[in-house]
């Protein structure tokens, strides 16, 4: 029998690439407190990764004194971000780097990161550009999809929230799919 959560998540475009992702235990359901605290936060991770991985398509003129400012200050934000990402790692422990695929639904993961006998848990994925900041999902298990994968449902998710990881989504697979067709030429 198909779950109807693995059926719409498969129909999505996915997130397919290896990230840092832990799982936690959920023992008990979160408060409407923790709840928005973690929307909260989860919105700010996505607009942070939306404005890493922004590209300018407008073309710059070299020769305007305010064009060359605001790539100055460009450089110096980047210089500057990198430099807090750095800090921020020293003390985060960051669980390995495993394949996943998620969108909006769920995700695709690796058997050994779920705990054990557990039907809920908060998953935790670490992008590159800001390790040390993670979504944060609360996730059910729904399925074994093979030996070493399972399927997991996101829960109570709001529609920013969601929207949101859609857009990331999207930007990812058309960067990779950008990324393939130099390759081939």
């Amino acid at each position: 029998m198909q779950d109807a959560s693995w059926q719409a998540f498969s129909e999505r475009v996915t997130y397919d690439d290896g990230l840092h992702v832990g799982c936690v235990a959920l023992t008990e359901a979160l408060g409407d407190l923790q709840r928005t605290a973690m929307r909260d936060r989860n919105l700010s991770v996505l607009g942070t990764l939306a404005m890493f991985n922004e590209r300018r398509s407008e073309t710059v003129d070299e020769e305007s004194p305010v064009a060359l400012d605001m790539q100055r200050l460009d450089s110096k934000m980047n210089v500057l971000m990198a430099m807090l990402d750095q800090l921020l790692q020293r003390n985060a422990d960051l669980p390995p780097r495993s394949r996943v695929s998620f969108n909006a639904i769920g995700a695709l993961l690796p058997r050994s990161l779920w705990p054990v006998d557990q039907a809920q848990a908060l998953v935790r994925l670490h992008f590159d550009g800001c390790l040390a900041l993670p979504l944060e999902l609360v996730a059910r298990y729904v399925q074994e999809r093979d030996a070493d994968h399972i399927f997991v449902a996101f829960e109570t998710m709001d529609e920013a929230t969601c929207d949101a990881i859609e857009r990331l989504v999207f930007r990812h697979h058309r960067r990779k799919v950008a990324e393939r067709r130099q390759t081939a030429s």
